[in-house]
């Protein structure tokens, strides 16, 4: 009978998890797109709660090392993006004009929507105490907002949420980063 050596069983557990970093890391590059932790889960024929704790150990990962992407979490899906500090560089190499800033209307209107969402365009207008139709196109035209849904009301108004790229333009990983609203009202 061949005997068990404790140290083996530890060098197979790590190596294990090194290959599925792999994988995952390979899903992410490849697919373009977010994939949700299920379409993870599946392919890679984990429990979703290993594969979130193995995703959590890769976030880690990455924010900690000296590296050019980092992985970003919304809404549950995984993606790759280049780090911020990098985003000169990329624009150089994919010709892009500087990033454009946002105009003030477009900033309180991201405000509204990132603290608020999902939210309608009537009460951002209601918060903002102006029309908002146009910084919400804006928004929209940059990817940086989405449409998620109608609100179950008279005249079904649509529902604004942030997108993924909203993470990628503020150099995000989740939601979760986002500073407390609080953190807000005491500086005024």
């Amino acid at each position: 009978m061949k005997e068990i050596n404790a140290n083996q069983i530890e060098f197979e557990e790590t190596s294990n998890r090194n290959r599925l970093y792999s994988v995952i890391e390979s899903l992410l590059f490849v697919s373009g797109e977010p994939v949700g932790l299920s379409e993870i889960s599946r392919i890679i024929d984990c429990s979703l709660e290993f594969t979130r704790t193995i995703l959590g150990e890769m976030l880690e990962k990455y924010r900690d090392a000296d590296r050019g992407i980092r992985i970003i979490c919304h809404e549950g899906c995984y993606s790759l993006a280049t780090k911020p500090e990098n985003s000169l560089f990329v624009e150089e190499l994919l010709g892009l004009n500087a990033r454009q800033s946002l105009s003030q209307a477009a900033m309180e209107t991201l405000a509204i929507v990132a603290y608020r969402q999902p939210v309608t365009r009537v009460v951002i207008d209601d918060i903002r105490g102006v029309k908002s139709e146009r910084a919400i196109a804006s928004l929209l035209e940059k990817g940086i907002i989405k449409e998620c849904g109608r609100l179950e009301a008279p005249g079904r108004p649509i529902l604004y949420s942030t997108s993924e790229e909203f993470l990628k333009y503020f150099g995000l990983e989740s939601l979760n980063e986002l500073p407390g609203i609080d953190s807000f009202a005491e500086e005024l």
